[in-house]
């Protein structure tokens, strides 16, 4: 609201909603009628975004000139009053009077202090008409300064972790970007270990997580575009790829999508950004790879794909992807070729074991006349109490609630509650008669497999998939198992991941890239990069080079 002085007074003395907010006593605010006023206009408001709101309480989402009204908008939009962390500094320089408004747990106090330090210094003489031009350019030492004149945008920005400097008769603010954020240092995810390779990881703060990509991609083509979704939130989504190797569609889908996302926010990050954004419905499969490791992220930028990082979460999305990719780990490529390509094969042993021992040995054990000569041994030698199938399904669901337990337990108890569980109530259920010993056994060596695949998403599928498949092979037997089969493959078949094919290089076929998948070449052997990502260039290595 742009009016004079002479206005403004006028307003604030007729306006309770202003004398009010303004913080005077409530009962120099008027007649009871007005308080009630008040109380009914915030009552009644309805405001989907933050945009909205201003123009709710002052008219014009543009900042006023007066700071005392800016200061009651304030009040009002994100109670400044209400909040102890919401700090809304008064000062006066160079006879000016100023506002600084910051989030007292991200302000820089350091910084912040040194800025204020100068300002005291200045005179009305050095004071020009456009007191913020000159703040900006002369007055204020600080690399990252920027002006605005939205009274939603100095918002965001303040909650953000920045800071806006309000001055009086200016309709602008300065926002320093003097910010700084409780984080830890980048320690080697759990779950992404290596023998050898680098021991830093990704953090909840996504200017390290952007800083750790950087350090290992110095090319000017390296994109990273900042998209806030979430009405409440403004959660910062980071869009990476590297414009003349990633498909120019695929970048754009992807930002569409995440600019199209209408809720409320996303305060579990990364999980929640997948679902808007996927639509996969109550298919098990992970679409997407998660990856807390900054050189498995910046590998998979120079081969086309697509990342998202979202502040607050350590862990960030490579898009597209395949169920290959799900089965490859780092620790690979930190070997010799001939290392990496037999750990390749023991860990899709694992994946293959912890899928189908199960299913395979249950039916090998109930109809022992269709199996090999050689496979005649399998079985249990004494049934138990409960029925195989029963028995299967109680320890696979044991193990999942001994991994729960694991998670919620302390540290130094982990390892007492993991003996109790397995050697106690193992070994007490077996000699009750409850269990077989043959049944414990495959049920260890498929939880070794489950435990053996490196995505954590995707070894949950499996669990599901292969407790579908013990079943199917209790009930149906033989044709159970085949036909369980092949709705999984058929599954896998016809789902896609952002238009690539979900079982590439397996389907559609493609022999060179399948053997690619299942060898690990020589670094210099791969010169080019994998065609389901429908790259720009899909050359590795410049041309001369590959003569």
């Amino acid at each position: 609201m742009d009016k004079d002085t002479t206005s403004q007074d006028q307003y604030r003395d007729t306006d309770p909603i202003a004398v009010l907010a303004s913080g005077e006593h409530p009962e120099k605010a008027g007649p009871d009628g007005e308080n009630s006023e008040l109380k009914r206009k915030r009552k009644e408001e309805i405001s989907n975004s933050l945009e909205e709101s201003v123009v709710y309480w002052q008219d014009t989402d543009r900042i006023s000139k007066k700071l005392d009204e800016s200061k009651r908008t304030l009040k009002e939009v994100v109670g400044l009053d209400n909040a102890f962390d919401l700090v809304f500094r008064e000062m006066t320089f160079g006879g000016r009077r100023t506002g600084l408004f910051y989030v007292n747990g991200f302000a820089k106090d350091d910084v912040l202090t040194e800025i204020l330090k100068r300002l005291t210094y200045l005179d009305k003489e050095q004071i020009s008409a456009n007191a913020i031009k000159a703040f900006m350019d002369c007055y204020v030492p600080h690399i990252q300064v920027e002006k605005v004149t939205k009274m939603s945008e100095a918002i965001n920005y303040v909650l953000a972790g920045g800071t806006a400097l309000f001055v009086d008769q200016e309709q602008a603010a300065l926002i320093i970007d003097a910010k700084v954020f409780p984080s830890r240092g980048p320690e080697e995810p759990s779950l992404e270990r290596v023998v050898r390779g680098a021991r830093d990881g990704f953090t909840e703060t996504l200017l390290t997580n952007v800083a750790l990509v950087r350090r290992r991609i110095r090319d000017p083509g390296l994109k990273l575009e900042l998209v806030q979704v979430g009405r409440r939130t403004r959660t910062d989504v980071c869009i990476a790829y590297i414009d003349d190797i990633a498909d120019g569609k695929l970048v754009e889908s992807v930002r569409s999508k995440i600019e199209n996302v209408n809720i409320d926010g996303l305060p579990l990050a990364d999980k929640q950004l997948e679902e808007a954004i996927i639509n996969k419905g109550w298919f098990p499969y992970p679409l997407v790879r998660y990856s807390e490791r900054p050189d498995v992220v910046a590998s998979h930028l120079l081969s086309g794909c697509v990342v998202l990082m979202v502040d607050t979460s350590p862990s960030v999305m490579v898009l597209p992807t395949t169920f290959f990719d799900l089965c490859q780990h780092v620790e690979e490529n930190r070997q010799t070729p001939f290392m990496g390509t037999y750990m390749m094969w023991v860990r899709f042993l694992g994946i293959a074991v912890s899928l189908f021992l199960l299913p395979l040995w249950l039916l090998l054990a109930t109809k022992p006349g269709i199996g090999p000569a050689f496979l005649e041994f399998i079985g249990p030698n004494k049934t138990g109490k409960i029925p195989i199938i029963g028995q299967f399904l109680i320890a696979d669901i044991g193990v999942d609630l001994l991994r729960i337990a694991a998670v919620h337990t302390p540290t130094p108890l982990a390892t007492a509650m993991g003996l109790v569980a397995a050697i106690m109530i193992g070994d007490i259920a077996i000699k009750a008669g409850l269990f077989v010993n043959e049944v414990v056994l495959m049920m260890a060596v498929a939880a070794i497999g489950m435990f053996a695949t490196p995505s954590y998403e995707l070894a949950l599928a499996n669990r599901i998939v292969r407790l579908a498949l013990l079943v199917a092979v209790a009930i149906f037997g033989v044709p159970g198992f085949v036909v369980g089969v092949t709705l999984f493959i058929l599954l896998l078949a016809t789902h896609r991941s952002y238009n690539s094919s979900y079982l590439w290089p397996f389907i559609p076929f493609n022999a060179k890239a399948l053997t690619s998948t299942v060898f690990r070449k020589p670094v210099l052997n791969v010169k080019l990069r994998p065609s389901f990502n429908k790259t720009d260039d899909s050359t590795k290595m410049p041309r001369r080079a590959r003569k």
